[in-house]
């Protein structure tokens, strides 16, 4: 089971890691991006985290959704929709819950990548987050189905992420600013996808840790 006090301590870590990786999200962002990656999500997350005491007393569902809101009304450029979007979706499966099964939890990631594919119009194989998410998720959904427990299918679903993000390095970017270079993008890891890895990093440390 993960409980309200849980998702509201993964939130906080991640407020963290954003701002802690922030330059090198945006050094990756200014080689085939915007070049403001890093520097919007910390913004984000920083404004989600001052907000995060208010929202201890609230139900899982409600604590996403808010952040998912915080997160597009503060963040600039395409993540703040996308990782708005998904934040909401998560939200919406959570609805009223103050604990999740393993199936809720991956019913919720399930629906945050779906909403970044519907919000952001792409698939996997694009050079985007989608490349760490969606096999995150194929490994994360598998292992459960499977009996592992949510530890062990977290940290599957991380190495998954890891080689999605290596994966990136390989392909021409289809999607965003990334797509005007084309061939050029090979060798680049996307910086979108990269974020992702970080934060389900710190959702497996929250969840060993607690």
């Amino acid at each position: 089971m993960v409980n309200s006090k849980q998702i509201i301590a993964i939130v906080a870590a991640i407020a963290k890691r954003m701002e802690l990786e922030k330059n090198f999200l945006t050094e990756l962002d200014n080689e085939i991006g915007d070049g403001d990656h890093g520097i919007n999500l910390s913004r984000g997350f920083k404004s989600v985290q001052e907000k995060l005491p208010t929202w201890t007393d609230k139900d899982i569902g409600t604590i996403l959704k808010n952040v998912g809101m915080e997160l597009v009304s503060t963040v600039g450029g395409a993540s703040g929709p996308l990782y708005g979007t998904a934040f909401m979706k998560a939200g919406n499966v959570c609805k009223g819950k103050t604990e999740l099964t393993d199936a809720d939890f991956t019913a919720a990631f399930g629906a945050a990548v779906g909403g970044v594919q519907m919000r952001g119009k792409a698939v996997e194989g694009e050079k985007t987050m989608l490349d760490a998410l969606c096999p995150a998720l194929k490994a994360l959904r598998d292992d459960i189905d499977s009996g592992r427990t949510l530890i062990e299918a977290m940290t599957d679903a991380v190495d998954a992420a890891a080689k999605g993000v290596e994966f990136t390095k390989t392909i021409v970017a289809t999607k965003g600013r990334a797509a005007y270079l084309g061939e050029r993008s090979i060798g680049h890891q996307d910086p979108g996808a990269t974020s992702s890895l970080y934060m389900l990093q710190t959702v497996l440390e929250v969840l060993k840790r607690d």
